[in-house]
């Protein structure tokens, strides 16, 4: 089978990361043309009969939407299959578009279950381009059975149509150990022995200098529960936690997105918190190895891939007890909380502040597990068609 995938969101956020970690599964299995800028896909150049399509046009755009260019469908069109990550699908108003199976991923649908995050028009145009997605998709794509739920309720869709879950993974860059585990949760590989696995954690973290922080990696949206952990951090202080709360971000963003929040933190003593700024992925694998914990306060998420990335390098989690982190993190080491109540939270950082470093026994999540869904789905379309 020849897939068509579009990569232009290579590189950006969540999406990128998910993009990077199927990738080379899918030009390992099949001949592959990607669509994208060739310096991020340079990796896979001459790969198993890999081509480049040469493509900087934007996501999202009127362009993409309305006046693709027509080479570039045609050379679409050669193949058997259509892949995005996201649910953005190029095409014309005259002249025809993708003609041949297109598969899309709805990642989640936040925008559309807290409207107030984009507006009345916001979530309007959102909702849009996830019904195109819907309507032009042969199969869809989400990230847990929460999303997929969300999904069928807010977009109705299609009884006879396919959403199949992909479950997210921590790519196997990420775990490649220095410490010479080479077993993660992203990991094609078997896991190691518990043992082991907790051996090599003990010693990232001994290695890695300090860890007396707790880590929040996110954005400053409401539904992300700063507004939760602030207090409670403040609290857990009041009560003998010695740790610094590090924000994975840009304070600057405060200043121009949420003044209550912005508060908050002026009302903390500057030495209890700091912003690191953005980080590379390298960095922000280091953060977790020398952080105590992580801390995921949410109250809304589609998957959650922080606390993953956390525990995959050995660092304990406190997380909100959302239905999606209940789905995704059942049987893993990890503190659950009650969403939303502050006095819960400083009281679960301070227990967890105490715990030793986490053992992961079960190689649960994969992109290569991921990989596997997603061809499947797609060979069982192209097969009937």
């Amino acid at each position: 089978m020849k897939l068509a995938i579009d990569c232009r969101m290579m590189g950006s956020g969540g999406i990128g990361t998910y993009l990077c970690g199927l990738l080379p599964y899918f030009t390992e299995e099949h001949q592959c043309l990607l669509l994208g800028r060739p310096k991020d896909l340079e990796e896979f150049r001459g790969k198993n009969g890999v081509e480049i399509l040469d493509c900087s046009i934007e996501t999202f755009s009127l362009k993409e939407l309305f006046c693709f260019p027509s080479d570039l469908l045609r050379a679409i069109n050669s193949c058997d299959a259509y892949y995005t990550p996201y649910c953005n699908i190029p095409g014309r108003l005259f002249g025809g578009g993708i003609t041949i199976p297109i598969f899309s991923t709805i990642h989640d649908v936040v925008f559309l279950d807290i409207p107030e995050l984009a507006g009345g028009m916001g979530t309007m145009v959102r909702k849009w381009f996830y019904q195109h997605a819907v309507k032009k998709s042969c199969g869809v794509f989400t990230v847990s059975q929460f999303s997929a739920e969300r999904i069928r309720s807010l977009l109705h869709f299609p009884d006879d149509k396919p959403l199949v879950v992909t479950y997210n993974a921590v790519p196997h860059w990420f775990t490649a150990p220095e410490t010479g585990s080479g077993s993660g949760i992203g990991s094609s590989a078997a896991p190691s022995s518990s043992s082991a696995q907790k051996t090599a954690m003990e010693a990232s973290h001994l290695d890695s200098g300090s860890s007396q922080d707790l880590l929040f990696v996110g954005n400053i949206k409401a539904h992300k529960g700063l507004h939760v952990l602030l207090p409670a951090f403040r609290l857990a202080r009041q009560k003998g936690l010695q740790g610094r709360l590090v924000i994975v971000g840009n304070a600057n963003n405060f200043r121009t997105g949420d003044s209550g929040i912005l508060e908050q933190f002026q009302s903390l003593p500057e030495e209890d918190f700091s912003f690191t700024g953005r980080v590379s992925d390298d960095e922000l694998r280091d953060l977790y190895r020398r952080c105590r914990l992580l801390v995921q306060p949410s109250l809304y998420e589609g998957f959650g891939m922080p606390p993953l990335e956390a525990l995959s390098q050995g660092t304990n989690v406190v997380l909100s007890d959302i239905p999606v982190f209940q789905e995704i993190y059942e049987g893993m080491p990890v503190t659950f909380f009650k969403a939303g109540d502050v006095e819960d939270l400083a009281e679960k950082l301070l227990s967890a502040w105490q715990l030793p470093p986490p053992v992961l026994r079960e190689n649960r999540y994969s992109f290569k597990k991921t990989a596997a869904i997603i061809f499947d789905a797609m060979e069982r379309v192209v097969a009937r068609r």
